[in-house]
């Protein structure tokens, strides 16, 4: 990869270090101005004299790729269940954290209740009976067989494991294996000290998600005084918490879940259980193309339980098979709703997951980092009067990754100084970040305040991959409810007078229209030919990045805004700056273009503008030149440019774009205003052809089509005997000694 030539911050040696990122992450302070409120918003404040330069549209587009999530590039953001489609299939509003209801007729999935709370009582001894009838122990059951024999011996046991991995049942199965039953569950919000308290003669106890905290941590000698008690009563206690909790010199006894597959299969056996002949129709059914991608997506087993009594409602003709589609990301939808509609979650912990959300498959700490600059702001909404409180060492990265069903990995992470290695962070489930963006924006507008002061303290980011997730975030909530998105966030950045802005505007309008989102290409239509300049310029930008999809669109746009913009005559209009720059805008738009998949249509369309007003000419010549200057990926030091490689083959095919290329270039170099332009190029290309022989065949090919007059063949040959060195020396290189041969034989 390429250095950026604008810097570190992209966006130009004028001012690369006035927004320095250690700035714009800082926490908020009490005064800062919150959106609605009146005061100036982040994007507009910034005086005209103080524009920077804008980034050049090849970096963009290579920041916008390097730095986007995986599955917001193209078209696998759009995936059923109505995440970003306009078909809405499973949950898509209000507040469900029990039962999932989907389709036209009452389907009832039990995905489990959230806050339901721990109560001291009997555990009824049907259903242990139930649950060991189902009860999967994982891997060959030695190690479900160790965890017995030392409960036995023990008789006290902390079993750890991850949040909805079946601890819980694994505890209730100890004890029922062991035989102490009956089995009383103990309440789980209680100190440490008084657990020795609660015991009560029954054989066995089970005390789930043991609620702990930092400065009241579960101890051996805790341990050690239920032990005691435990021996005194001949029963036996399973204590379950989380893997981030709070212990002092505690031996915990690690649980490993089963396979999602092994749950599935046991408990669809167990309700197909005297079914008569349904064992070959569930044997089909678990090779079903749904069931597989359900097990790959690392469901929670509460949700393979309920996955499998829909397949065997299914496998009894009492559910459609399309059924099994959409329960996967009904689950999933599910999960973020409790999530946020969790009393007992911290509002750090939803920070945390928005954050995660933003930046999934980003470095963990850049996560943590903007993290807590969203919580300061949702501090503020939830209480104006105070100032926000950001705790410096906050909970571990494994327990909040765990709670948010989330890993870290390691991967390399591009940066303007090359691939760096980082630990990055990420949603087991790929799809999680897409589904609880929308779900903070539409099923919780109180946040809304907060979340669009945090993203515009994102744009102005000094780091491209945070402006860039600012960008996507923003083509996220614009997917889900776009006049909302557009008003409150993207039409702010886009008439901002700083050009740092208007490009993650460029970057969230792309990224919505590969979402899904609606009517982007009619905001880009309109701005093309609107009256906002700073509009104009957002819009001729983003044509450069949705327009290989849509060809003929963009290029109407871009067309339309040529001619109205711009006067007939030389095709400069007044030259003035903000004038003279949208020419260029649209020249390294379409020159992109030219560059894409649909180059060959460009090339056409292109090749009409010659025949055009003066404008359209201008533009044509522009762009190609353009196109023919830039690298071929993005590389300096590639061997050759795309546009020479590109005419070798079609002329060697004997293709019509061959004579479109070379139409153009023989414009280009009799066009008074581009023929030093165009020679520059040809000098370039001649450096680039003394390194590689294919290079040097290509030109040898294209430069006799050059020549149709004397004038242009002396031109031609003025430039080969005159070139100097590639290094600044005045010899020109053997390569050109050679072409000249060609283009002048005499």
């Amino acid at each position: 990869m390429i250095q950026d030539p604008s810097g570190p911050d992209g966006d130009g040696p004028a001012h690369a270090s006035a927004t320095p990122g250690a700035a714009s992450t800082a926490a908020p302070d009490a005064e800062a101005p919150q959106p609605g409120d009146g005061s100036p918003s982040p994007a507009s404040d910034v005086p005209e004299e103080e524009e920077e330069q804008p980034q050049d549209a090849w970096s963009a587009r290579r920041d916008l790729y390097a730095h986007s999530p995986g599955i917001m590039v193209g078209a696998s953001a759009r995936f059923a269940g109505g995440l970003s489609g306009r078909d809405q299939h499973g949950v898509s509003g209000g507040h469900v954290v029990g039962d999932v209801i989907m389709g036209s007729k009452t389907e009832i999935y039990q995905l489990g209740v959230a806050g339901a709370t721990h109560t001291s009582g009997l555990v009824p001894q049907d259903s242990l009976d139930r649950t060991a009838a189902l009860f999967v122990p994982g891997g060959d059951g030695a190690a479900f067989a160790a965890l017995v024999e030392r409960l036995r011996a023990e008789r006290v046991l902390v079993l750890s494991g991850r949040h909805f991995s079946g601890r819980r049942t694994a505890a209730l199965m100890l004890l029922n294996e062991l035989g102490a039953t009956p089995v009383r569950s103990l309440d789980r919000d209680i100190a440490p000290a008084s657990l020795a308290g609660l015991l009560d003669g029954a054989r066995g106890h089970v005390l789930c998600d043991l609620a702990l905290r930092r400065d009241q941590p579960l101890r051996d000698t805790h341990l050690l005084a239920l032990r005691e008690r435990l021996v005194e009563q001949d029963a036996h206690l399973v204590i379950t918490v989380d893997t981030a909790a709070a212990l002092e010199d505690v031996a915990v006894a690690q649980w490993r879940p089963p396979r999602s597959r092994a749950v599935l299969e046991a408990h669809l056996a167990a309700l197909l259980e005297g079914s008569g002949d349904l064992g070959a129709d569930a044997g089909a059914l678990l090779e079903h193309s749904a069931v597989k991608e359900f097990l790959d997506r690392g469901h929670q087993l509460r949700e393979v339980a309920a996955f499998a009594r829909l397949l065997a409602r299914v496998a009894l003709g009492r559910a459609a098979g399309q059924d099994l589609d959409r329960f996967s990301l009904a689950a999933l939808e599910s999960q973020v709703e409790e999530w946020f509609g969790d009393p007992s979650a911290s509002l750090s912990d939803k920070a945390f997951l928005v954050s995660l959300a933003a930046f999934n498959e980003a470095p963990y700490a850049l996560t943590a980092e903007l993290s807590d600059v969203l919580y300061a702001l949702l501090q503020k909404t939830e209480d104006p009067s105070k100032p926000p409180r950001v705790p410096v060492f906050g909970n571990a990265a494994s327990g909040r990754l765990d709670r948010a069903r989330a890993e870290r990995y390691e991967e390399n992470e591009v940066t303007e100084w090359g691939p760096v290695a980082q630990r990055k962070a990420r949603y087991r489930d790929d799809r999680a970040a897409l589904v609880l963006l929308r779900e903070v924006w539409t099923g919780h507008p109180s946040a809304r305040p907060a979340l669009v002061a945090w993203l515009d303290r994102l744009a102005d980011d000094g780091r491209p991959l945070v402006r860039t997730r600012a960008a996507s975030t923003a083509a996220v909530l614009a997917a889900a409810d776009l006049p909302s998105a557009m008003a409150l966030v993207i039409s702010r950045w886009a008439t901002s007078r700083r050009y740092r802005h208007r490009l993650v505007a460029v970057n969230a309008l792309t990224l919505a229209h590969f979402l899904g989102a609606p009517n982007i290409q009619r905001i880009l239509g309109s701005w093309c030919t609107g009256g906002d300049r700073r509009e104009r310029w957002t819009a001729i930008r983003t044509y450069a990045l949705i327009g290989p999809a849509h060809p003929t669109e963009a290029l109407h746009a871009l067309r339309s805004a040529a001619r109205t913009h711009f006067a007939a005559g030389d095709g400069r209009g007044d030259d003035t700056t903000g004038l003279a720059e949208e020419v260029d805008e649209l020249a390294s738009s379409v020159a992109l273009l030219l560059l894409s998949p649909a180059g060959g249509q460009v090339l056409a369309e292109m090749g009409r503008w010659l025949n055009d007003d003066p404008a359209l000419r201008d533009l044509a010549l522009r762009a190609f030149l353009s196109a023919c200057a830039h690298p071929e990926d993005d590389d300096p030091t590639a061997s050759a440019a795309p546009l020479l490689e590109w005419y070798a083959l079609a002329s060697a095919a004997r293709a019509a774009q061959a004579r479109g290329l070379a139409d153009l270039w023989t414009t280009a170099l009799r066009d008074r205003h581009h023929t030093d332009d165009a020679l520059t190029v040809l000098r370039t290309w001649t450096w680039s052809a003394d390194r590689v022989p294919r290079a040097e065949a290509a030109l040898a090919t294209l430069l006799p089509d050059l020549v149709g007059t004397d004038t242009d063949r002396r031109r031609l040959a003025h430039l080969l005997r005159t070139m100097p060195a590639e290094d600044g020396g005045t010899t020109p290189p053997p390569v050109a000694g050679r072409l000249l041969a060609v283009v002048d034989p005499g």
